[in-house]
């Protein structure tokens, strides 16, 4: 009975090229999504240079920009109907 039984491990195939790159790609994935909610999660202190930059005062031009409106052509004067009793 023990001659029966079969202890040796099973063939596994190579893995192919496509395989092996679907892999490590999955491996990148996973890491990069990990950097990403790090980076959200930690604060980033930010360096005194940056911070004197952005309270100097700034002139009315480059605050000011005006915005191009659209003309509006759906606006039709609305028709005015009798109320029908």
């Amino acid at each position: 009975m023990a001659a029966e039984l079969d202890f040796s491990p099973p063939e596994i195939p190579e893995p192919t090229f496509m395989e092996n790159v679907l892999r490590y790609g999955l491996f990148f994935g996973a890491i990069f999504q990990l950097i990403c909610v790090l980076a959200i999660i930690l604060p980033v202190s930010k360096s005194h240079k940056t911070d004197s930059d952005s309270f100097e005062p700034k002139n009315s031009e480059t605050m000011k920009k005006p915005k191009a409106t659209a003309p509006q052509i759906s606006k039709k004067p609305k028709k005015e109907t009798k109320k029908k009793r």
